[in-house]
């Protein structure tokens, strides 16, 4: 199964809706933007029926090089992540399960 690229996203976007793919694509970018300006921010984005963009703070821990065997401290960090709704759980199983 082949990845789908942020064209490959304009493109279906600009077949389903009618639009010019060059609008599509000021459209697709600019929610991308939006969505990592939010994150930066601190704040969540749920989507109901779709998941919730969020970031997290890790904690520094020790870790090992696996090549060397070297303790390497990895320091605090935040992370976005992805949290997928039920209702896109049970699409993507259901979805699964038909192929």
């Amino acid at each position: 199964m082949a990845n789908t690229t942020k064209h490959d996203l304009i493109a279906s976007v600009a077949k389903f809706t009618g639009l010019t793919q060059a609008d599509t694509k000021i459209v697709v970018e600019e929610l991308l933007q939006t969505i990592a300006h939010i994150l930066e921010e601190g704040k969540c984005i749920e989507i109901r029926g779709f998941g919730t963009f969020y970031s997290k703070v890790r904690k520094p821990r020790p870790a090992r090089n696996p090549k060397t065997g070297e303790v390497v401290p990895l320091l605090r960090r935040v992370v976005p992540l992805f949290k997928y709704s039920s209702e896109l759980k049970k699409r993507i199983a259901q979805s699964l399960i038909r192929k």
